[in-house]
């Protein structure tokens, strides 16, 4: 096995084609220094400012918008999902394309996760989320969503797993897994992981995690074996993801054992309570290495926004922004309103007042609601450039406000107004 014969805290020597430089550290009202920063990651196809909101395109698309709206709403990067185009349309018609930002028009930065948290959650017949709320460990591990049968079983090798689209079985390992994002040619991509969900017991857990911390050294080893085999092409770094679910003594030893090898940055990924955020980053960010950065897998709401910042979170992701638009939710500085209510349908008035986004400079609340209400799709493109640009600027905002020492003001300005738990001010009542 790879464990025996390969070192993985040897780095390799391309390993210099991508960096993470360290900014402004984060400094308390105090005066001391807190885990937060501000840094710039490069990659071969460009930088990002960090603290920074990477755009979800799953399936090698931002839902709704073309990637020129996506770089003029401000995004610096976009995320795809290794999992979903390995099923379709597969790896190996993005690598024939020459990578993923050649096959989706995408000049920036390209991030892939490892598919590894579709496998398990849709495998698991729990579709797009897994219950992170409670900590019910009274069930079984292996448990289904109920009338549901599990499409997805985990051995010491990897995962065999049914597709969601056609229910044919296919087999993900790490080295599967490695190959996949290597043909999707992300700039940043994920080591292969097992999920678990805050209703496993501990000792799956612990189970679980030495599992990940082999498939770990098998990821890099991969990696490294692709990475010569495929010289010509640019670089691409590898984050391994942190687990260990809500338990102080499994993160740290995660990020003891993944930190001490070759990773180019890493993913705080798993179960974990939105209360424990925090805390459970914090934990992370105390322990991984300084100079290398740390994304946390999918948040996207203000107050997540700040918690992951200041606990030393440099990047973040999310569907939410796009997929609450589809709803005809719009986010504004005083909450989250549905535009398909009544007091909508005469309100001349941008999205949001002030807001320099193309939906909010060009059209109404009254035109993207007659949109939404006659199921028209520009009304999902709209709002959905209004959603990303509202999330991006808010992290580019705190990005800048710890630059110039005003982070804690500029947080309890947004958080003040945003969880205010007021009616839409601008919003017309209903006639």
């Amino acid at each position: 096995m790879p464990e025996k014969t390969f070192d993985p805290a040897t780095a390799h020597s391309r390993q210099a084609e991508f960096s993470f430089e360290v900014g402004t550290r984060l400094t308390a009202q105090d005066g001391s220094e807190m885990l937060g920063r501000t840094g710039t990651i490069t990659t071969p196809h460009g930088q990002v400012k960090t603290p920074a909101f990477i755009a979800v395109g799953t399936k090698a698309t931002v839902k709704a918008l073309t990637p020129a709206q996506v770089e003029r709403l401000g995004a610096q990067a976009v995320l795809a999902n290794a999992y979903h185009l390995y099923l379709q349309p597969g790896a190996d018609i993005l690598d024939e394309a020459g990578g993923l930002g050649r096959f989706m028009g995408w000049d920036g930065p390209t991030f892939t996760d490892s598919g590894g948290f579709q496998v398990m959650s849709l495998g698991s017949g729990f579709k797009k989320v897994i219950d992170m709320k409670s900590v019910d460990q009274s069930g079984p591990d292996d448990a289904v969503a109920p009338g549901k049968e599990r499409m997805a079983n985990v051995d010491e090798d990897g995962v065999w797993f049914k597709s969601h689209l056609d229910g044919t079985k296919h087999r993900f390992t790490p080295e599967v897994s490695m190959g996949v994002q290597h043909q999707i040619g992300a700039d940043v991509m994920f080591a292969f992981d097992e999920l678990t969900t805050l209703q496993n017991s501990r000792g799956y857990q612990v189970e679980s995690l030495e599992r990940t911390r082999r498939w770990a050294i098998r990821c890099i080893a991969e990696h490294f074996r692709l990475t010569d085999e495929r010289a010509a092409k640019p670089y691409q770094a590898l984050f391994g993801v942190i687990q260990g679910a809500q338990y102080e003594d499994l993160r740290r030893k995660a990020c003891q054992d993944l930190g001490s090898m070759a990773f180019d940055g890493f993913g705080i990924g798993g179960a974990l309570e939105k209360e424990n955020l925090g805390t459970i980053v914090g934990w992370c960010s105390q322990e991984l290495p300084e100079n290398k950065p740390r994304h946390l897998l999918g948040i996207s709401e203000p107050d997540d926004i700040f918690t992951a910042i200041e606990n030393g979170a440099d990047t973040f992701d999310c569907v939410s922004p796009t997929r609450v638009a589809r709803n005809s939710a719009f986010y504004t500085p005083n909450g989250r309103f549905n535009l398909s209510g009544a007091r909508y349908k005469r309100d001349f008035t941008p999205l949001v007042e002030g807001c320099d986004c193309y939906a909010c400079l060009h059209f109404t609340r009254a035109y993207i609601h007659h949109l939404y209400k006659a199921k028209e799709l520009l009304s999902h493109t709209l709002i959905s450039i209004h959603n990303e640009h509202f999330t991006v600027n808010l992290v580019e905002s705190a990005r800048q406000a710890i630059e110039n020492g005003t982070f804690f003001d500029y947080k309890e300005k947004v958080m003040s107004r945003y969880y205010a738990g007021k009616p839409d001010p601008q919003g017309n009542p209903a006639a």
